[in-house]
């Protein structure tokens, strides 16, 4: 018999990805300027200018035996020199190149990282909304995900949390800016979850999934989680930032001021090569050690952002305002998200249903799309509200 946890995986989607292939089913249907595709974090705008200059650079100026060869496993080390000196510079660590893992983007990184840590039986803390994928990559890695509540603005319930915290947690993941919500994690929260976690009497890892970091849309900065705690992971991806989803690349850093600073680094080491993550796409490692510290005109998605929270709230729907990221987390007027995604597809918008997020009676809309997008789209979203008498 096959493995039955990976077979029941493939055949059903995530349900995000499942919206997705419908969105390119209904394009091909009735005509992509029919169709409003809110369903994906796929950044619409370009990479900077340099990334493509630097792109032809590489391409036209260095021998395509090193330029397309083989890496070291973690990551070229001047890529890696690189990526620890731009973190230093930004947040005042002491990182080097041998903290840092080269990554297949940020789900590499945060699959090789719980792979790193767990045991069977660990149990790892996600605040919800959560990216539904945690679950995936915990229960992978031999662990089970425990989810702790959120309060009605999104943000962490501590008190859940201390009460969550156990024996059997090994890990906790923050994701601030949060995919789906858009919330940011304040300092004083930061403060008060590393307090809860050093009540612990064993070690526990905060793991910081950040590839929204440079995405936020106030003067509130997002707390670097190792400038608050030792045994840290940052696990981060170039997509959002750069415009590179398709291009599949990350890092991994760990803090070298944790206790066991060489042994997580050697595990990190170790599930990379077991998982058969090694050697993170090269050119485009080349390409990040020119690169680091650029971000694409991230401005965009602040100005849809505005615009659709006007309208929105306008229509009568309600939502905790993001100031990060690039989603709105929508409640469904009659408190049932999967209802509520079904009724948007008659207007052909398509809404991702929260309930995989841990949240039930919401539905996650991705507005990094076109402002022309957004605007055909406001008929549909005030049909939908009229359908529900919002107006």
């Amino acid at each position: 018999m096959l493995n039955q946890t990976n077979v029941r995986l493939g055949k059903v989607r995530s349900s995000i990805r499942e919206l997705f292939e419908y969105g390119k089913k209904r394009r091909a249907e009735i005509g992509a300027e029919n169709v409003f595709d809110f369903s994906i974090g796929n950044p619409s705008v370009p990479a900077p200018d340099d990334v493509k200059k630097t792109l032809i650079g590489l391409i036209e100026n260095t021998d395509p035996a090193e330029l397309h060869g083989y890496t070291s496993a973690q990551g070229d080390y001047a890529v890696r020199k690189s990526v620890a000196d731009n973190l230093n510079a930004r947040f005042s660590t002491g990182l080097d190149a041998d903290c840092i893992y080269m990554t297949c983007g940020a789900s590499a990184s945060l699959t090789i990282t719980l792979n790193a840590l767990l045991n069977g039986g660990d149990e790892v803390i996600a605040f919800v909304p959560f990216f539904p994928e945690y679950k995936v990559f915990c229960g992978h890695a031999g662990g089970t995900l425990v989810p702790v509540a959120c309060d009605g603005e999104f943000q962490p319930d501590l008190d859940d949390f201390a009460a969550k915290l156990s024996k059997k947690t090994k890990a906790v993941i923050i994701n601030s800016p949060n995919n789906p919500s858009g919330v940011v994690y304040g300092e004083d929260t930061i403060k008060k979850i590393v307090a809860l976690v050093e009540k612990c009497a064993q070690p526990v890892y905060i793991i910081s999934d950040e590839p929204y970091r440079e995405l936020t849309f106030s003067d509130a900065a997002v707390p670097f989680i190792m400038n608050y705690y030792k045994r840290s992971i940052v696990c981060y991806s170039y997509s959002k930032s750069l415009s590179l989803p398709g291009e599949r690349i990350g890092y991994i850093a760990v803090n070298n001021e944790a206790e066991d600073f060489g042994e997580i680094y050697a595990g990190v080491l170790g599930a990379g090569r077991a998982l058969g993550f090694v050697c993170a796409p090269s050119l485009f490692q080349r390409l990040i050690a020119r690169c680091a510290g650029q971000t694409s005109d991230l401005s965009a998605y602040k100005a849809n952002r505005d615009r659709l929270i006007s309208k929105l709230t306008e229509y009568g729907f309600t939502f905790a305002k993001p100031d990060g990221a690039f989603y709105l987390f929508i409640k469904s007027p009659d408190g049932d998200a999967v209802s509520f995604a079904e009724r948007a597809k008659k207007y052909e918008l398509l809404l991702v249903a929260g309930d995989d997020f841990g949240c039930g009676g919401f539905v996650r809309l991705s507005y990094c799309v076109s402002p022309d997008m957004i605007e055909r789209a406001l008929p549909a979203f005030e049909g939908l509200a009229k359908s529900y008498n919002l107006i």
